[in-house]
């Protein structure tokens, strides 16, 4: 049987095949809209859009500077969705992220009444600008969002419109007065993406776009109804029991103490990886299948997207601190010393 055949047997109804090409095909003209702004930074776009192609939250890391606002808005507009951005700074309130009731006066009736305000969360896509420098309170607030979609004023319950993500940046380098995610809050989010500085080139065609007048339009690339008929696509990729053992056997080997985890784990590791994590592995290699024109998820997606699932989530010690080990290095070696299974299991 050939690879076309395999492929086309994976996903078994006719509309699910077109509407697996109608994803690629929209996937494409999205990257080629945001490329009339964005330059470079071609690996945390895909990430970016695999995060809305898989229903999920991703956490951005970057210094001041590098267009993280303007990339997650941007996404909006080509995606045709709602975006409403959010500054996170130590005085914000939950009920200026959810939204208050308001008495308000009923102009037929002369009576006074209490009428929901809602917030900013009320949107497609939210970005919660240095998400860290609000108290944990505050954060929990769009916490509960990402987890529910939904949000609780005053003992009532408001449904948030679908589709719905939250996008959180953090400043890698101004920790002072911050208050740092806990662990079990980061684990909510599907990847954290590192948005690092340009080459040279990259840099100089940003320098002379942004200096000289530019009057950019984009065309939607898909809508809202459409990524909710992709979402539930990627879900319906077939994985094989071995790629899916291979996802958790990454997971598990991150875990110190663990009798899968190598030597430089129990070294530099203090807390590994949830269960989440191979949840997350699994579901972006569906998402990275489709968009390469694949109805099958193969070992390459799980390897390709261990470090944005893992790097929040496993915890490095004092001994790694010391020895400046980066949690992209640490991963890299856990790749290494992984084996692959056995495709026949």
């Amino acid at each position: 049987m050939d690879t076309k055949t395999e492929q086309a047997e994976s996903l078994q109804a006719a509309d699910d095949i077109r509407l697996a090409e109608d994803l690629v095909q929209r996937y494409r003209r999205a990257r080629s809209e945001l490329g009339k702004l964005i330059v470079g930074q071609d690996s945390v776009v895909e990430q970016v859009l695999l995060t809305i192609l898989a229903g999920g939250n991703s956490l951005i890391v970057g210094v001041p500077g590098l267009a993280k606002t303007l990339l997650i808005h941007s996404i909006a507009q080509v995606l045709d969705l709602k975006f409403s951005r959010i500054q996170f700074t130590p005085d914000l309130m939950p009920s200026d992220i959810t939204g208050t009731d308001l008495v308000q006066e009923n102009p037929e009736t002369g009576r006074r009444e209490l009428n929901f305000l809602p917030g900013p969360v009320f949107a497609n896509i939210v970005l919660a600008d240095e998400i860290n420098r609000t108290p944990p309170k505050t954060q929990s607030a769009l916490l509960e969002a990402m987890q529910e979609h939904r949000v609780t004023v005053q003992g009532t319950t408001y449904d948030l419109e679908e589709p719905f993500f939250v996008f959180a940046t953090q400043n890698p380098i101004e920790l002072e007065g911050t208050y740092p995610l806990p662990e079990a809050q980061l684990d909510r989010f599907m990847f954290e993406i590192v948005i690092d500085y340009l080459s040279a080139e990259e840099e100089l065609e940003v320098v002379r776009q942004t200096t000289s007048l530019r009057d950019i339009e984009f065309e939607y690339a898909m809508n809202g109804e459409q990524i909710r008929a992709f979402q539930k696509l990627v879900r319906q990729v077939p994985v094989s029991r071995a790629v899916s053992q291979y996802a958790l056997d990454l997971v598990r080997s991150s875990r110190p103490g663990s009798a899968d985890a190598p030597e430089f784990v129990t070294d530099w590791v203090a807390y590994g990886a949830s269960t989440r994590a191979a949840q997350y592995l699994v579901l972006g290699g569906k998402a990275r299948a489709l968009i390469n024109g694949r109805y099958h998820v193969d070992f390459d997606d799980i390897a390709q997207l261990a470090k944005p699932v893992l790097r929040h989530r496993v915890l490095r010690n004092f001994h790694a601190e010391s020895e400046k080990v980066g949690a992209d290095a640490l991963i890299d070696q856990l790749i290494g010393a992984v084996p692959l299974p056995s495709s026949g299991m």
